[in-house]
């Protein structure tokens, strides 16, 4: 599946995250009607995704041919999960020890069952030649305690896309490059034009972009010892900018109620100015409010002091208990190597994690009539020079993200002072 907190409508809706794609429980090939087994008999490994179908339909199963006649020894079986079914139906395959052989996860999701012992150690099966194919820093984002656990897959990171004429209604001529230039401009659009500059979701099970810019504006959200770094001046200093933006009435108040896709449905009726999301919701702009569309450009994605970039990553993992490791690892090293990666790039609007796919003419060379969707593509390829998954690899990182926002929504709501959220957030992350 492809999404934002993280990957969404790829549905990156995944692609703010969260995750995309997986695999169910494998088998170890047919026996024929006699008691002894058939040499011959292929391997059969299944292959779980999020919510592809219809949309990547011919390019899996391209992918798949492909893969089995250069391999005949192995067949896969292709299982497409809807998006709502998957973290639920993987945890209970994983728990009862019939997982599927290869699965599509995210890193944050699929650390916490890192941290279970839950994947194949993949540092004993890819070589570092093969390793060094990935870009270092994505591959480490699917590492645990100095383990990997997953490949990287595909990539998005987050741009701005804003609604030109309503900047040019409230008298701003660019658009805002930080969270501080965000403030101001948030101010100005709703006194010029009534409407916000852009809706931001603090529900806990939704987008961690707020959680993500604690780490752009300067903040440790877990220390090394793995207790709450941001009980700081940095940290309080975060709070303290989004309870401002709520209490003046620059934030729509079912931020605190409404997820990312709700953010795409106001950009896409004209209610909001700014768009933080991945390049790949051009599309779907285009497709569902041409107007918006038409009067859409692209900026860099808003960072704070630190200038730190996000990338949402998928990555494909290998449940240990699989039957057929060496035929999973063989078959997501397929999936993941510079032309496949390149191929579904171009058909989902994403990044691929190679660095040879990465430097290919299509995410560099711009004609001079370029699209905006185009101009989306080689913005994003270029943020990947500074982009880092910015939050931490741990395996309670829901429950921090619940802490933090959920704190958060207090102060905003006035129950509670800024010093008193961050203290209790803080005191619940340390006492978990």
């Amino acid at each position: 599946m492809i999404q934002s907190r993280k990957f969404k409508q790829l549905t990156v809706w995944a692609l703010l995250g969260l995750l995309t794609s997986w695999v169910v429980s494998c088998s170890t090939g047919n026996f024929s009607s006699s008691t002894k087994p058939v040499a011959s008999e292929a391997a059969t490994i299944e292959f779980w995704t999020m919510q592809l179908q219809p949309q990547f339909t011919d390019y899996f199963q391209n992918l798949i041919s492909s893969f089995e006649s250069q391999n005949p020894s192995i067949k896969v079986k292709w299982v497409d999960v809807p998006w709502s079914a998957m973290e639920n139906k993987i945890l209970t395959a994983v728990s009862a020890k019939t997982p599927p052989d290869v699965v599509n996860l995210n890193p944050d999701f699929a650390s916490q069952l890192a941290g279970r012992n839950a994947w194949l150690d993949l540092d004993a099966k890819v070589s570092s030649e093969v390793r060094s194919s990935y870009l270092p820093n994505i591959w480490q984002a699917s590492t645990l305690n100095g383990k990997s656990f997953g490949i990287p897959w595909y990539l998005t990171t987050r741009l701005t896309i804003y609604n030109t004429d309503l900047l040019k209604q409230a008298g701003i001529n660019k658009a805002p490059a930080t969270y501080a230039e965000l403030g101001q401009a948030a101010q100005q659009i709703k006194d010029k034009t009534g409407k916000y500059a852009f809706f931001a979701t603090f529900v806990p099970q939704d987008s961690g972009e707020v959680l993500e810019s604690f780490v752009q504006m300067g903040v440790t959200l877990v220390n090394a010892e793995g207790k709450a770094g941001f009980n700081t001046p940095q940290g309080k200093a975060a709070f303290q900018y989004w309870v401002d933006l709520y209490k003046k009435g620059l934030l729509p108040k079912e931020s605190l109620t409404q997820g990312h896709r709700h953010a795409v449905d106001l950009y896409q009726s004209g209610e909001t100015a700014l768009l933080a999301s991945g390049p790949e919701f051009l599309k779907t702009i285009s497709n569902n409010a041409p107007k918006i569309a038409q009067a859409s450009a692209i900026a860099p994605q808003i960072t704070g002091d630190t200038g730190k970039k996000n990338v949402a990553v998928m990555n494909i993992v290998i449940p240990r208990a699989t039957k057929n490791p060496d035929a999973a690892v063989k078959f997501a090293l397929f999936v993941t190597n510079d032309e496949n990666q390149l191929e579904f790039a171009k058909a989902a609007n994403v990044l691929p994690s190679t660095v040879k796919a990465l430097g290919d003419s299509y995410f560099k060379d711009a004609p001079a009539n370029a699209s905006t969707v185009e101009k989306g593509r080689f913005l994003s390829a270029q943020q990947m020079a500074k982009a880092e998954v910015l939050t931490p690899k741990i395996k309670d990182f829901k429950f921090l993200q619940k802490t933090i926002y959920e704190n958060l929504q207090a102060a905003m709501l006035g129950e509670k002072t800024v010093d008193q959220a961050v203290e209790d957030a803080a005191q619940q992350w340390d006492n978990r």
